[in-house]
């Protein structure tokens, strides 16, 4: 029996008063003031990150196909997931130059291993 992968929130939580000060940036900080009206839970306020928006232990961090990411750089680093290729896929590292990417795709398709970015940097000459 499967498990359907269910988020219970998708966006992310934003800081008290990030929209209103440009100095203030948006990742979450829990705020610690004495009288704040977000801390305090009030009614219309942010709401806060809490236990209960935790994901199914047996489908945390699944992407929609059913696959958990991993973060490859190298040709060698495939190699791990040889025994693991219904569970993970493959993602490229952001620093890995186009010539080192159609390596690891060539390996990864021998294989039999899926990349979750195989077009990146992969232009061909017009």
């Amino acid at each position: 029996m499967t498990v359907n992968i269910v988020k219970k929130r998708t966006k992310r939580f934003k800081r008290h008063q990030s929209d209103r000060y440009h100095t203030v940036k948006e990742s979450w900080r829990k705020p610690k003031g004495i009288d704040n009206r977000v801390r305090r839970r009030f009614k219309g306020q942010l709401p806060m990150p809490k236990i209960g928006y935790g994901s199914n232990k047996r489908t945390r961090h699944l992407m929609p196909n059913g696959l958990k990411k991993f973060l490859v750089n190298n040709e060698k680093e495939l190699e791990l997931l040889l025994m693991h290729n219904k569970s993970y896929a493959a993602e490229i590292a952001h620093g890995v130059s186009s010539k080192n990417r159609v390596g690891i795709l060539a390996r990864a398709k021998a294989l039999g291993i899926k990349v979750t970015n195989p077009a990146a940097r992969l232009r061909t000459e017009e």
